[in-house]
């Protein structure tokens, strides 16, 4: 079994995160940061939520981390993608995928990460 997380943005390996490595504690002093901003308030689709669920966090989370990502933010991709790997322990993949307007974030517990495979193609 894998200890591997992977966010994928239509259906490419975005970032892959590796639990086995331990989290230093300014790293988890920063993620507990993040929950406590995120139990002030959050907002989801125009809607504001005061009391945030896990399941909403994570939502807001994902949805954030897109953003960092297309801002090439690699710190904040980075701190998102590591809250979504330690507060879902048992998440394997976040599946991003983006056409024209319309964006989904699938997160995937039951398949595990396999990783990319390089294909060369000849010309003849």
């Amino acid at each position: 079994m894998s200890n591997i997380m992977a966010v994928l943005l239509n259906d490419v390996s975005q970032l892959e995160y590796d639990r086995d490595k331990a989290l230093t504690d300014y790293q988890n002093t920063y993620l507990d940061k993040m929950d406590s901003q995120m139990d002030q308030g959050i907002e989801i689709d125009g809607e504001t939520i005061d009391a945030p669920e896990l399941n909403q966090k994570i939502q807001f989370v994902a949805a954030n981390m897109l953003s960092a990502m297309k801002a090439n933010n690699e710190g904040m991709t980075s701190a998102l993608c590591t809250y979504l790997a330690t507060r879902l322990p048992d998440l394997k993949q976040v599946k991003i995928t983006e056409q024209e307007n319309n964006v989904s974030i699938d997160l995937v517990f039951d398949e595990e990460y396999k990783g990319q495979v390089a294909v060369s193609f000849m010309s003849h």
